[in-house]
């Protein structure tokens, strides 16, 4: 009974209409070799829940905000979903985990049971709201890189909590966008994430002029040859004539 409440969705998902609801189900094998970044993934994982369900439920008792109260109902009971899924995983891959939060973590939390009503709200959407904005590339990295199956699912999971996570924190209104560290600069301005070649830019080309495969070049000396046909053929009918 208590399985199945957690599994199911949670209401302020549905009142918010557009956010996310992450999957309730987890099947891999374990299989692939497992690589040093994997490890700390599900390391990761782990630290992210043994401090935002106690700060989740905080937000339960400390708040005078429905809102908030209910986004921090939402992330605590979903965090304990991720978190089954992540003890799973590294049940299978012998990955030892911690058992208590880390000293920033531990921090975050010794300021939330500081605050008092008037100042919980801000420090516990902005600090999770943070954190979530930190692990969200770190998963989209692990899950197009990772060679192992259990892995790769936990990032798959783990992304949907993450992107429903963060929606929730920005529906409660006061996410200090400002204080969000910002992207770095690209060290190649235009290149984009996708690398370019030689080969991508003639392909590129080819796709512009409709002829699948053919240069700039050679669709000018086509069409110069063309043209020099079509005057010939004139000519020839001007003499018969």
């Amino acid at each position: 009974m208590v399985l199945a409440f957690l599994l199911a969705p949670v209401s302020p998902a549905h009142a918010a209409g557009d956010v996310p609801v992450p999957a309730s189900s987890f099947a891999a094998k374990g299989a692939g070799s497992v690589s040093a970044a994997d490890k700390d993934f599900v390391i990761k994982v782990r630290l992210a829940g043994l401090w935002e369900i106690p700060a989740s439920n905080m937000a339960q008792e400390k708040s005078d905000d429905p809102k908030v109260v209910n986004i921090g109902k939402s992330i605590s009971v979903q965090h304990v979903v991720l978190d089954k899924f992540d003890r799973e995983v590294a049940k299978k891959l012998n990955i030892d985990l911690p058992a208590e939060p880390n000293a920033d973590q531990q921090g975050w939390l010794g300021e939330m049971k500081a605050a008092n009503a008037a100042t919980f709200d801000q420090i516990y959407i902005d600090r999770l709201r943070a954190a979530h904005g930190k692990i969200f590339p770190a998963i989209a990295s692990i899950r197009a890189t990772t060679r192992n199956d259990s892995v790769r699912q936990l990032a798959q999971q783990a992304n949907q909590f993450v992107m429903t996570h963060m929606t929730l924190l920005e529906s409660s209104g006061i996410v200090d966008y400002g204080a969000l560290p910002t992207a770095a600069a690209p060290t190649q301005p235009g290149g984009g994430p996708v690398p370019v070649d030689a080969n991508m830019v003639a392909a590129a080309s080819a796709g512009r002029s409709g002829i699948p495969g053919a240069s700039t070049s050679v669709i000018l000396l086509v069409l110069a040859a063309a043209l020099v046909a079509g005057v010939i053929t004139t000519m020839r009918i001007f003499r018969a004539r």
